[in-house]
């Protein structure tokens, strides 16, 4: 794999891992645009790596009062249990699902969907003490669904907070401190398949530089959502997944892409 297009994978999974517009979506349409096989073991280890690092740097001061607080703690359990199964029982699925773009615009699509509805639910006063572990489960349901190409995690969750009444800026911590299970445990599964078949090679210079543009890009796209969360204008991307969606979708009929 070319440097650039390593540069380009990290800039994308940096991105759309955060804003609610689908990593895993941008990645199918990537490959298709591109014309080959983007699929790297040792590189989707290192874009995840290097999300989950920016997680962990943007909320290293909220780390230990989480992890101390058993209640929090317990929820991100239940939350992360729904994305687990679905994880372990459609894996060949998703992965199917993975193959055509055309399924990442109707991904696109449901997500579109999700955060139009956005300012209709956002009247939540429940702070992340507050929330239930009822709560936790229905955002965990939101998030089973989200290994789905062109759905995103952020958003699905986020929306399903807000609909439980969780306060906006609440509603997105928690959307992110269940990412740091759901992004370790998209890891460790890869670095099995990755112990299965077998190592591609890829020079770790390569693998630096998808880290580093994963993590760094990461960092900027999670302050800004937070940023656009606090000031309710999520359904701002739905109008870019509706577009993107139906382009995709339209290209993939006439065999475009």
């Amino acid at each position: 794999m070319q440097t650039w297009e390593v540069i380009i994978l990290g800039i994308v999974q940096g991105i759309a891992e955060f804003l609610p517009i689908s990593s895993s979506g941008h990645l199918v349409i990537l490959e298709s645009l591109l014309g080959g096989d983007l699929e790297n073991l040792e590189l989707n280890v290192t874009l995840h790596f290097g999300t989950l690092l920016s997680i962990l740097v943007v909320y290293r001061k909220d780390l230990l009062p989480v992890i101390s607080n058993f209640k929090l703690m317990t929820s991100i359990v239940i939350a992360t249990l729904p994305v687990v199964v679905t994880g372990l029982l459609l894996k060949s699925q998703f992965e199917a699902a993975s193959s055509h773009a055309i399924y990442a615009g109707f991904g696109l699509l449901i997500t579109s969907v999700l955060l139009f509805v956005t300012p209709r639910i956002d009247s939540g006063e429940r702070q992340l003490p507050d929330i239930r572990y009822r709560d936790a489960l229905v955002i965990g349901l939101f998030q089973a669904i989200a290994p789905m190409p062109g759905i995103s995690r952020s958003g699905s969750t986020i929306v399903g907070a807000l609909l439980m009444g969780v306060k906006r800026e609440a509603a997105a911590n928690f959307s992110f401190y269940i990412a740091v299970p759901a992004l370790l445990g998209a890891t460790i599964l890869t670095l099995k398949d990755l112990l299965e078949e077998g190592s591609a090679g890829t020079p770790l210079t390569t693998i630096a530089i998808g880290t580093f543009f994963a993590f760094v890009v990461g960092i900027a796209s999670l302050k800004l959502l937070l940023k656009l969360v606090a000031a309710g204008r999520l359904a701002l991307f739905g109008f870019y997944c509706l577009a993107l969606g139906s382009i995709v979708i339209a290209s993939s009929m006439l065999g475009w892409i």
